[in-house]
């Protein structure tokens, strides 16, 4: 197990694990910024990567497969807003609806146009190419560890760094944050707090359909049903424990991948699937508590020193 994880080989699927999990991630932190919370973000997941994958079969174009995968996303984004923001549906209730109708309708659909209730593998559908960095590739350790992966794993890094600008240095992310801070103040001050919010839950969207289309078209050369299994909600998990910070998120969701890849190098290992499966879910679990216990200090510290203050006030 030790000369498996501290492999190359080991430590290139720990790339390809984080990529899903942090495009998750990365699109629960731009939503949660404006105060929502869209659990609904596995449905987006699967109506991309099963778009994705059927766009570019029809047209035989990854780029138009790729534009259908982002309006899929986007779509189902935009169904979740409407109802949260403008319907007033509870996001917990329009969440559960949307990862339901996610999961059912993809199968539906992919029944309908291959005959198939379990994959899209008769389907010749386009893949994200593999990118070799001309000058990593010449070196013989980070040739195979950094240079040679999908291309959506490099693109992760490029949304890290645009969602890192979006919310801290535009004048949109002053916006989302200020309304989620405190939307009565934004609004006093001519914020239109529900378009922010509608921006910030499709902008999250599209983030959450490139982890979906990566699943379909680059980690996997197919659509699968309920491919996504719960990595949406893994970068939920990965979002609280960075507290919306996108590089310490960044870095909750590489700890997330790393359990990911130790499932799979369980499993080569011939160890139990069943225990090898529990790995990921089990790492997410104990982030939670982290979470709850790190929550819990910090809200104690803050009423101790109001106690302090209301006390000198006082004197």
């Amino acid at each position: 197990m030790m000369e498996l994880i501290f492999s190359q080989a080991f430590v290139a699927s720990v790339f390809r694990m984080t990529t899903p999990i942090l495009f998750a991630a990365l699109a629960a932190l731009v939503q949660r910024k404006a105060n929502i919370l869209c659990i609904g973000n596995e449905g987006i997941m699967l109506f991309a990567a099963f778009a994705g994958v059927m766009v570019s079969a029809w047209t035989g174009s990854l780029v138009v497969g790729f534009l259908g995968g982002l309006s899929a996303g986007a779509l189902a984004a935009f169904l979740f807003a409407y109802f949260v923001l403008q319907l007033q549906t509870d996001p917990m209730l329009i969440g559960l609806a949307l990862n339901i109708f996610g999961s059912g309708g993809t199968i539906y659909l992919m029944f309908l146009t291959t005959g198939d209730k379990g994959s899209t593998v008769g389907i010749s559908s386009k893949l994200f190419p593999m990118v070799e960095i001309p000058v990593l590739k010449e070196i013989p350790v980070l040739n195979s560890v950094i240079s040679g992966h999908n291309l959506m794993v490099y693109v992760s890094i490029a949304v890290l760094f645009l969602v890192n600008w979006l919310i801290y240095k535009s004048k949109l992310g002053l916006r989302i944050r200020a309304v989620g801070e405190n939307a009565a103040a934004a609004a006093s001050v001519g914020t239109n707090v529900k378009r922010t919010q509608f921006i910030a839950i499709v902008a999250g969207g599209l983030i959450a359909s490139l982890g979906g289309m990566y699943m379909s078209m680059g980690y996997l050369t197919c659509f699968s049903r309920d491919m996504i299994a719960g990595r949406s909600f893994i970068g939920i998990a990965a979002q609280n424990l960075g507290m919306g910070n996108p590089w310490i998120t960044m870095g909750a969701s590489v700890l997330f991948g790393i359990a990911q890849a130790l499932a799979n190098a369980a499993q080569a290992l011939r160890l139990p699937t069943q225990l090898a499966n529990m790995i990921p879910y089990v790492t997410t679990i104990v982030g939670l508590i982290v979470i709850g216990i790190t929550e819990k200090r910090r809200d104690h510290s803050q009423k101790k020193a109001e106690r302090i203050q209301a006390a000198v006030s006082e004197k």
